[in-house]
């Protein structure tokens, strides 16, 4: 099978991954086929994801895995409701079942010296939805896959530092819980999936040596794009992308309000951003926009004064990723309404000091419109 095509520019009016489609074929439905969990060795820990393959024109952004994807399960808004909880297992798949109505929210807690707080129960938390308080529904506060897209800047700045870069992705992964799915997506001034959804160290550590250090930086757009890939064709809920680059944004015609935006769909992913800018023209700027992103997606933004800082802080967002607290509550203003709605978390419990929590700051209700999509 030809390896993906990381040469001819893509079409900048595209917003988001599409499948190759192959000359001649007929597009059949063909149901999910759940896959047994992973093997347990370290570079094979590959979990089967489902795919569909949808019809799509031939696209310059491609995957190795694009072009033998089997049929993805609906997604999960369209399920029927269940009693079971979140994570449960279907022969041995992990499954997300929540209400259509309810908000799930992925919360982070701290406390004054910026430890993670681990011990916590419902009635310690608060929600709270455009400042009136809401009911939680549900609660779950396990080491639950989450779907992970691995953004990192290729521009030509970034050269010298992805050999490092790297193997801090890489042991993100090695921290992380076997069964997340990831993906890895490669930018400068244009953006390429160069592996789809896998846990097979080897595989993302081969897309991750795709490197072509040249060009500018389109990160709105690459995160943005990676962001609406989650989206479309993550399996499991909990949905993160890490996001590394030494530098502003100077390629992509989105700003980043516009980008914000589209990332604060009801259902997107919390950001970890990793500013390496010491040499930064703008750092001020650059700063500002990684914080932005990580603030109000519920995710954290990390600038290391060296290049050696990079390992420990992935292995810092895996601790973080597997130790949130996962809060539902249906919004007393019904999601058909649509419109921005802020959200706040209280957690307040005996024995602990003062606490702050982490989530997303808020998020556009009712259904979103894919990007790229009418």
């Amino acid at each position: 099978m030809p390896g993906p095509d990381i040469t001819r520019p893509k079409n900048k009016g595209a917003g988001h991954f599409v499948l190759l489609k192959c000359a001649f074929a007929v597009v059949v439905a063909v149901l999910a086929q759940p896959v047994a969990g992973h093997a347990g060795q370290e570079t094979s820990h590959e979990q089967s994801s489902a795919g569909q393959v949808s019809p799509a024109p031939s696209s310059p952004i491609q995957s190795q895995a694009a072009q033998s994807q089997s049929q993805k399960s609906q997604p999960e808004s369209n399920a029927a409701p269940s009693n079971h909880p979140e994570g449960s297992q279907d022969n041995g798949t992990f499954v997300i079942r929540k209400d259509v109505d309810e908000v799930l929210l992925h919360a982070t807690v701290v406390d004054d010296k910026q430890r993670i707080v681990t011990d916590l129960g419902q009635n310690a938390f608060s929600v709270f939805e455009d400042g009136k308080p809401q009911t939680i529904i549900s609660f779950h506060h396990e080491d639950i896959p989450v779907a992970m897209g691995i953004v990192i800047d290729n521009s030509g700045s970034m050269r010298e530092k992805r050999a490092k870069v790297n193997a801090a992705a890489l042991n993100l992964v090695r921290s992380s819980n076997p069964q997340d799915e990831v993906f890895v997506v490669n930018f400068n001034d244009e953006y390429y999936l160069d592996q789809d959804f896998t846990n097979d160290l080897l595989k993302l550590k081969e897309a991750l040596e795709k490197i072509d250090a040249r060009g500018g930086t389109a990160l709105y757009e690459a995160v943005v794009a990676s962001a609406d890939h989650l989206k479309r064709d993550a399996r499991l809920e909990r949905k993160v992308l890490l996001v590394v680059t030494d530098g502003e944004d100077n390629a992509s015609r989105e700003s980043l309000e516009q980008a914000v935006k589209q990332l604060q769909d009801e259902n997107g992913p919390s950001v970890y951003a990793i500013g390496i800018l010491g040499d930064e023209e703008h750092p001020k700027r650059a700063r500002r926009a990684l914080e932005t992103i990580a603030q109000r997606t519920g995710g954290i933004a990390f600038f290391p004064k060296t290049l050696d800082e990079v390992d420990e802080i992935s292995r810092q967002v895996a601790h973080d990723i597997r130790n949130q607290y996962t809060i539902g509550y249906k919004p007393t203003n019904p999601k058909g309404t649509g419109g921005f709605r802020a959200i706040r978390v209280d957690a307040k419990a005996k024995g602990h000091g003062k606490m702050s929590v982490r989530t997303k700051s808020g998020y556009y209700a009712g259904t979103q419109p894919a990007q790229g999509t009418k």
